[in-house]
């Protein structure tokens, strides 16, 4: 072959094959059809549900939306911004199923996706703290064992924004041996326990922050309508965006007072994008940041509740929530006590439920290791509260009312299961008692059938009675299914007190 015609056809294959990678990048920068972040392979759908499905697409395309679990075809049309929404009902528990969207001349198809409970896990540092966290030999056995394929979990990224955010960038995983230890421990110990009950896919939605305040999750419109003390740092949210930017991650330098206890900023960026992705409930683990302002969470974390139901409009979703763990903090000795007492209070809050972990926290560290039965815990409420396990306690004793009668005081409770007891046998412990002069001293507690007597020789005429109020109290009051009962106090006086 000459060298004229090998040279002319090498042309000709270079600028075939330059064609072809233009036509590509062509083809990539015209594909109009996207789904939201937070839908992908691997993902769970909440089960028998009417499920959201958005994205964006040219305006004025049909999106059509198919399930393989049905021949049922959903479709909408791309508003004049290009967004669009379809419903799809998904079938009880199972898979794995393929979903199919399209347009005219676009497609994304999503693979392995089950159909199960979802639920939501958020909140602050005990609720982010990962399998790996305490070292891997601290849940070694419980790791050796995590081969759930069809429990998956996403991960939300840590970004505070001073705007809302329409998206976010995740994906799906499979829980095996390895991809569990990025896995919060709570979270893990939590949905395993409900896929070894119920035997059908769980997803977890892991969207939470160490450190993070309570108003960092509640919606700007809620901030600004019920608490106006948070007026002043959202208004200088605008000039910081014009300066330095809207979103930042966990690793990049923030503007000076920007942070993730910033009010709204982790609502919307860890939040909003997920709205309104069908889930079954929330599990929550927070508070710790918010210890020095008892009296303000009292209505800030029944609001943060109220403001997610509200936006999701998926009614009054069940909201489980952990009680934070006995810790001494350095500030005021009684500070937790009085978070704990909030935490109480949200309980008037329609289907919701609480875990105590009084027995379980460690005075010297915020971040207690017993992560395994806070998950279980909050496992129990659904179990028992969602999913029809009868006769299963799921709570402790929570004080109920009081009396004062010759020289004491009598408690009683609600909760108490099969009775209340003494953890591992022992004589009540962390009972104060105080006359009107409000100084409290130490009592002794005595059970009295489904009662508590609690009295103390110093003090002849009792009007208030406190039990576990130091922060870094570890208390041993319980009901004989083993779940302790939460501080309490009898008094209601002034928080400072």
């Amino acid at each position: 072959m000459h060298l004229s015609v090998r040279v002319a056809q090498t042309t000709i294959t270079c600028v075939m094959l330059w064609a072809s990678m233009i036509s590509g990048v062509v083809a990539a920068e015209e594909k109009t059809l996207q789904v939201a972040g937070i839908f992908g392979d691997h993902m769970v759908l909440q089960q028998q549900r009417d499920n959201r499905f958005w994205g964006t697409a040219k305006p004025g395309d049909e999106v059509s939306v198919t399930g393989s679990w049905s021949d049922e075809t959903s479709t909408s049309v791309a508003d004049e911004q290009g967004n669009w929404h379809v419903s799809l009902m998904t079938p009880a528990a199972g898979g794995p199923f393929v979903v199919t969207i399209k347009t005219d001349d676009d497609s994304v198809e999503l693979n392995d996706v089950y159909a199960g409970e979802v639920w939501i896990c958020s909140g602050q540092s005990n609720m982010q703290w990962r399998m790996r966290g305490f070292g891997v030999d601290h849940f070694k056995e419980d790791v050796e064992k995590a081969n759930y394929p069809r429990l998956r979990y996403c991960e939300i990224p840590a970004v505070v924004s001073l705007e809302g955010q329409d998206d976010v960038k995740t994906q799906w995983t499979k829980c095996d041996p390895q991809t569990v230890l990025n896995l919060s421990a709570v979270g893990f110990f939590f949905g395993s326990r409900l896929h070894q009950e119920l035997d059908v896919p769980i997803g977890l939605v892991s969207s939470n922050w160490g450190g993070s305040s309570a108003e960092a999750w509640v919606s700007p419109e809620v901030l600004r309508e019920q608490f106006p003390e948070f007026n002043k740092v959202l208004d200088g949210y605008p000039a910081i965006a014009e300066e330095s930017g809207l979103t930042y991650t966990r690793s990049e330098k923030k503007p000076k007072g920007l942070k993730q206890t910033s009010p709204a900023v982790l609502y919307n960026s860890m939040i909003r994008p997920l709205i309104p992705y069908a889930f079954r409930g929330v599990i929550w683990y927070q508070g710790e940041s918010n210890v020095q302002n008892p009296k303000q969470y009292q209505t800030l974390f029944p609001a943060m509740i109220r403001d997610w139901r509200t936006r999701w409009g998926q009614g009054d979703f069940p909201f489980y929530y952990v009680q934070i763990a006995p810790f001494a903090y350095k500030t005021n000795p009684m500070s937790a006590a009085f978070l704990r007492e909030a935490q109480v209070m949200a309980l008037s809050e329609p289907n919701t439920g609480m875990v105590v972990t009084m027995d379980i926290g460690d005075a010297t560290n915020i971040h207690p290791k017993q992560k395994k039965p806070v998950g279980e815990r909050l496992a129990r409420l659904a179990l028992a509260r969602d999913y029809g396990r009868e006769g299963l306690v799921d709570s402790g004793p929570l004080y109920k009312s009081h009396a004062v009668e010759d020289g004491a005081i009598r408690l009683t409770f609600t909760d108490i299961g099969s009775g209340l007891v003494g953890m591992d046998g022992k004589e009540l412990t962390h009972f104060t008692i105080a006359g009107a002069d409000k100084q409290f001293v130490d009592a002794e507690a005595v059970i009295d059938g489904d009662t508590i007597v609690v009295r103390s020789d110093a003090v002849a005429e009792p009007v208030a009675v406190r039990y576990g109020w130091g922060s870094g109290d570890i208390p041993n009051l319980a009901n004989q299914e083993g779940l302790p009962a939460s501080s309490f106090r009898t008094d209601d006086w002034p928080i400072t007190e």
